[in-house]
């Protein structure tokens, strides 16, 4: 797995690996039952300390986005009735650039485009 890191960006180094991550499930590229990279290898690989990979993991998994196992590692699992709570946090998140949006002169049709276009990526 690549990370693209922005090492000079507000959004600390343990949450863009979280959003990576559940971006790459939501994608298709880990699939239910996929082994993440070892902590080691992914902080290796990316040039960072173990400890952010390691915090990256435990938000991951007090999300329920993956289970760790000492043997085998960060294993996916996929969302599955979770949609109660993630929707009123796409609600509050997709409120908020709505008010934006809307202050910015971007259309309704403008913004639901928008929308549609990120959820389809």
């Amino acid at each position: 797995m690549v990370m693209e890191l922005d090492f000079a960006s507000s959004v600390p180094i343990y949450q863009q690996i979280r959003d990576q991550i559940v971006k790459a499930v939501a994608n298709g590229e880990f699939t239910d039952g996929d082994r993440l990279p070892s902590v080691r290898a992914l902080a290796g690989e990316a040039g960072i300390n173990t400890m952010t990979v390691n915090k990256s993991y435990q938000l991951l998994k007090q999300e329920g986005y993956i289970v760790t196992d000492r043997r085998n590692g960060a294993i996916v699992q996929c969302a599955g009735g979770k949609k109660g709570k993630v929707r009123q946090k796409v609600k509050e998140g997709v409120g908020l650039l709505a008010a934006e949006a809307k202050v910015a002169g971007i259309s309704q049709e403008e913004f639901l485009e928008i929308c549609r276009e990120c959820y389809q990526r």
